[in-house]
């Protein structure tokens, strides 16, 4: 029975500061007991109000750090029957699930970042343009285009497009070096949380991509985005050439119930 286990990790919270452990310490707890071998893959949790209880919170913190849990792949809830440890599946480097930064990208691969300005301008709103941003079609936005490299070579060109109410003169008052999204952060306050991105294989004669193709080897891979703020509102359209040879993005599909 889980009450006879004697382990570090099953010490019940004082009444002191400890009371008030989130559900983020009771998940790093549970954590932890798997990670010992207190629990073991395909063992089923101890039911709920037990767990609460042991752990001297309520029911819904509880149920809160289980949440988190399952989200990252511990544990599997089977509604009506119980909570069971599962085998975390390994990480994937590049995730096109994750929103990456370019930068780390590069010094994953162990590669020196830099970056190349080709221009940052006003321009007005094309039709395709106004549709992802849901903006005004000839409304003002900021066209910004840059090369990042590795190594001093060239692996990423990169554009992208911003309205120019939500940026300002962010871009004309300070030189964008490092992490776009960083630099909305702090110089706009616009925080891209979320992307909605399309992945496509240009053409040979996209002069966009051309400028990548300096091995006989490279391939180029376009990814178009539109990102998206707290609120859900477009804030920019990007579109990213990466060199195949330096990048390599991966995907974990799952089979619907």
């Amino acid at each position: 029975m889980f009450n006879e286990i004697h382990h570090p990790c099953l010490e019940v919270f004082t009444l002191t500061k400890e009371k008030k452990a989130s559900y983020l310490r009771i998940k790093n707890k549970i954590e932890k007991m798997i990670n010992t071998g207190l629990f073991e893959v395909g063992q089923q949790l101890p039911p709920e109000i037990e767990m609460a209880k042991r752990f001297n919170v309520s029911r819904e913190t509880f149920r809160s750090s289980i949440r988190l849990l399952e989200k990252e792949g511990r544990i599997i809830v089977k509604h009506g029957i119980g909570t069971f440890i599962k085998n975390p599946l390994p990480t994937i480097p590049c995730s096109l699930e994750t929103l990456t930064k370019i930068g780390d990208l590069i010094e994953n691969a162990n590669l020196q970042e830099g970056d190349r300005k080709e221009f940052s301008k006003n321009v007005k709103c094309t039709p395709e343009w106004a549709e992802k941003l849901q903006i005004k079609q000839d409304s003002l936005v900021v066209f910004h285009q840059r090369i990042r490299t590795a190594n001093n070579e060239p692996v990423v060109h990169s554009q992208n497009i911003m309205p120019k109410e939500l940026v300002g003169d962010a871009f004309e008052k300070k030189d964008l070096t490092g992490s776009l999204n960083e630099f909305l952060e702090n110089e706009c306050n616009i925080n891209t949380l979320v992307s909605d991105t399309e992945l496509v294989v240009p053409l040979h004669t996209d002069k966009l991509s051309q400028k990548l193709l300096i091995h006989p080897d490279t391939t180029v891979l376009l990814m178009k985005q539109i990102h998206y703020d707290e609120f859900n509102n477009p804030v920019m359209y990007s579109c990213d050439y990466f060199r195949n040879d330096i990048f390599k993005f991966h995907m974990r599909r799952i089979r619907k119930a």
